[in-house]
């Protein structure tokens, strides 16, 4: 074949020219299609290796956590089951404490709050004038940082200036973690992405149902109307929405064809999403990371047989998971010399 007309071959710098403002095909081989592939998948928001690779900087005075509090602290209520997970092992391990002069109640569930959300936990010592121990208080874990110097602790919250505790004074409960040995990580980050796709779907099926899109379709029509039957029919459209939707509407066309009348859903991607199956799925990753049998949180069974003895199912938590916690809190007195955390026995606590 010969050179088409007007046709002419381009000079190397047309061709890069050209190739900065145009889409050029790869491998154009006398046109053929090429396949190629980028390489596996990966989340943008995918960072979790930052933690593993970058140890806890400080700036001069204290360390920073290697997972921001405050985001942790946000999290807590990010999902029910999240949340509710939490609450009934502090509730547990709050029922089973005995208060001591030294200890309250209530700094005692807000420690046992804070280990559980954030990984760790504090308590502040304050002496009488003697210098002996008066009591114990609980200080925020989202906002107390570990100093550089051993034994050293600063309160840091985020609208005030910074205060340095009294050396030795702040005893430090950590959840261990293989990175680093400075802070606490929480047990439940591997479900953090479940428990935020849950609220993500919950926020999407809202959504959904606030902005009217489940109303929405498109009524394509090809038939043969008399005069005015189209305005009608537009008229009795407009008339079934807002408040008392979803009524019915009769149409009839005395001359048209088959199939001249169609309903054609445009929401139907939303409305058959698997909202169900994602709840469901987040709920149980959310469960496995906390180790909470699902009778305990109110969780109502798919199929007939149910859970199982929610009593049995209780001394197995009680067994495997409230007195591991039990024993983490008695750190405090080995670090006091006193007995300010005790607990009562599993059979004493029942009877009660």
């Amino acid at each position: 074949m010969g050179k088409k007309r007007g046709a002419r071959r381009m000079s190397r710098a047309e061709t890069v020219s050209a190739a900065a403002g145009a889409l050029v095909p790869a491998n154009d081989q006398a046109g053929r299609i090429e396949a190629f592939s980028f390489g596996d998948p990966e989340a943008v928001l995918d960072r979790r290796q930052l933690i593993d690779m970058i140890e806890c900087w400080h700036n001069e005075r204290w360390y920073e956590p290697p997972v921001p509090m405050d985001g942790l602290a946000r999290a807590f209520r990010v999902s029910p089951h999240h949340s509710s997970a939490i609450l009934l092992k502090c509730n547990m391990l709050a029922a089973s404490f005995e208060a001591s002069p030294l200890l309250t109640r209530r700094a005692f569930r807000a420690l046992v709050q804070d280990y559980l959300v954030f990984g760790n936990a504090y308590l502040e010592l304050r002496r009488n004038r003697l210098g002996a121990p008066l009591r114990l208080d609980h200080a925020l874990a989202k906002y107390v940082r570990r100093g550089i110097v051993d034994g050293a602790f600063w309160f840091v919250p985020g609208n005030a200036s910074e205060t340095a505790f009294a050396p030795g004074s702040v005893v430090q409960l950590a959840a261990p973690s293989v990175d680093q040995e400075i802070y606490g990580l929480p047990e439940y980050l591997s479900a953090l992405q479940s428990a935020l796709l849950n609220e993500s779907a919950t926020l999407f099926r809202r959504r959904y149902y606030l902005n009217g899109s489940h109303a929405g379709f498109i009524l394509y029509a090809t038939g043969e109307f008399a005069d005015g039957d189209v305005d009608a029919l537009r008229e009795a459209l407009r008339a079934s929405k807002g408040p008392g939707n979803f009524r019915n509407l009769f149409v009839h066309a005395p001359k048209g064809a088959e199939n001249g009348i169609k309903l054609l859903p445009i929401a139907e991607v939303g409305a058959r999403d698997e909202f169900l199956g994602i709840k469901n799925t987040t709920r149980d990753d959310v469960l496995a990371a906390h180790r909470v049998p699902p009778q305990l949180l109110g969780i109502v069974p798919a199929n007939a047989g149910g859970f199982g003895d929610v009593t049995k199912a209780t001394d197995a938590f009680y067994e495997l998971e409230i007195a591991p916690l039990q024993a983490v809190f008695l750190e405090v007195n080995d670090w006091l010399g006193a007995e300010a955390v005790r607990f009562r026995e599993r059979s004493a606590a029942r009877a009660a």
